[in-house]
């Protein structure tokens, strides 16, 4: 159920309401920072401003059959709020009662201001503020802030990617994308058809596959997947230790484990890709033609390797309740998919797994003194400010471990950022290019989210600061710990 509001806030036409630090995004990055904010700085003035009308980001959007993390929770869950249990990947709804638990715990869930779009943002060096302009209901409100912070993530949350079919308006069946799930959609005793193999796919066809008639999924090239324990195996060998003891223990141990093997899939992808081929060969039936449909032509970690409790995929599959097929669409026809080969794949309900969009700081317009920002044209110091952009802050996770794991980083760094300027009686920061910083992606993946997307977000450098390094590690040194005046950060 959507969380109710708390207090609406000023009606539209007042005057502007200011707030020291303004959170954009109430979902795990919006939330965990506010936490971090009311505990490191009490005494500051904390608003989230939250465009739909609950909290949870994506994991209050996303209904689908089977939702869940494909990161461990010891990861997934804050660093200072313990995820209880030994559930290693855990279902949507556990992780949406975990954000809003915390949440409520720590008095962010008064501060959440619902249905609150932020639309631009403009800085004023002479007043060291941000004016924001949000639309609630068609109104315009007006805030203004000392720190703008955002964690709005990069999902379009209203509009998912769907390609251009060739035949969909002869389909005479349903056809359903999973980030807009429909609550009635029945497919029990049902052929259904789920287009994609990333994420989402591998999650949707096995919880499906349970009530369906038989799913296939059909995809155009593999995607590399693992098998996971769905419940963590040294988190139930450590029980008996206190609860806080055990999570340290368990998430250090996530840490280095994710950390290693995707080092070690850089390093020495010939060697990972056949661990991986012998690991899914062993759940699938034998004769089955692995390297056709689970053997991508790319290296582990150009694109996310999924991961699956307990093998549930490989499972359906052996079970004959679910089957993939790799192939092209030609079209769709009135009662199916015709694919490049001239097999047609009837059925009456698709699923359309094929992604999602990138929304780019939130869609925010962002203006400094007059000038219009161009996330684009800008570079990224730390991966968490933007060169040229005062008291301002943004959250993107690690696209090789936890998302997390960053924004805890991300929120830290923040709290450090505004005990400086109080400790040195400055108002405003702002990173400054030095010399010539050479630009590259800002994610370095080729996902076909990140392709498509990626000549609209800021750029990284070759070189510290500017660099992302995707080093939990690195970064736990860098960002939590490197001096703050570095030459970089001006301070005034």
């Amino acid at each position: 159920m959507p969380d109710p509001g708390p207090d609406p806030g000023p009606v539209p036409g007042d005057a502007p309401e200011h707030v020291d630090v303004l959170v954009v995004g109430a979902g795990l990055s919006g939330i965990g920072a506010a936490c971090r904010l009311l505990e490191a700085h009490p005494h500051r003035s904390v608003a989230l401003l939250e465009a739909r009308d609950a909290s949870g980001g994506t994991w209050d959007l996303f209904r689908y059959p089977g939702i869940r993390s494909d990161s461990d929770m010891f990861t997934f869950g804050y660093a200072w709020r313990p995820w209880v249990g030994d559930r290693a990947l855990a279902d949507g709804d556990k992780i949406l009662d975990y954000l809003r638990t915390v949440a409520r715990e720590r008095g962010v869930d008064r501060l959440i201001r619902y249905h609150h779009r932020v639309v631009a943002a403009s800085w004023d060096s002479t007043d060291a503020r941000w004016t924001v302009r949000v639309d609630v209901a068609g109104e315009t409100r007006t805030f203004t802030t000392g720190f703008l912070y955002m964690c709005a993530g990069y999902y379009d949350m209203e509009h998912p990617y769907t390609p251009d079919f060739p035949g969909l308006e002869d389909f005479a069946g349903e056809v359903v994308h999973p980030q807009l799930w429909p609550a009635d959609l029945e497919w029990t005793d049902r052929d259904v058809v789920v287009i994609g193999s990333g994420a989402t796919a591998i999650t949707v066809v096995p919880a499906m596959a349970e009530r369906a008639r038989h799913v296939t999924m059909l995809q155009r090239s593999p995607t590399y997947v693992l098998s996971l324990p769905g419940r963590d195996p040294v988190a139930r060998r450590l029980s008996w230790l206190p609860p806080r003891v055990r999570y340290r223990i368990v998430r250090a141990k996530a840490i280095l484990v994710s950390l290693a093997f995707y080092q070690f899939s850089r390093r020495r992808p010939a060697k990972v890709r056949a661990f991986i081929r012998k690991q899914t060969a062993a759940q699938l039936p034998e004769g089955y033609d692995v390297d056709r449909h689970f053997r991508p032509a790319y290296d582990p970690w150009d694109q996310r390797v999924c991961f699956v409790p307990d093998g549930d995929l490989f499972r359906a599959i052996r079970h004959g309740r679910a089957s993939v097929v790799t192939d092209t669409i030609e079209t769709f026809t009135p009662t199916g998919i015709r694919l490049a080969s001239g097999e047609e794949l009837i059925t009456d309900l698709v699923v359309t797994a094929t992604g999602f969009d990138l929304k780019v700081l939130g869609d925010v317009e962002l203006t400094v003194d007059g000038r219009r920002v161009d996330p684009s044209a800008t570079v990224a110091y730390r991966a968490l400010m933007l060169a040229g952009v005062p008291n301002f802050a943004f959250t993107i996770g690690y696209t090789n471990a936890t998302w997390t794991l960053k924004a805890d980083l991300v929120a830290d760094f923040v709290v450090r950022l505004l005990s400086h300027l109080d400790e040195h009686g400055y108002r405003s920061v702002v990173p400054r290019e030095q010399g010539d910083v050479r630009p590259v992606p800002l994610m370095l993946l080729e996902s076909g989210y990140i392709r498509r997307s990626a000549h609209l977000l800021p750029r990284q450098g070759e070189q510290d600061p500017w660099r992302l390094k995707q080093n939990y590690l690195v970064d736990l040194r860098t960002i939590r710990h490197r001096p703050l005046e570095d030459g970089v950060l001006r301070f005034s």
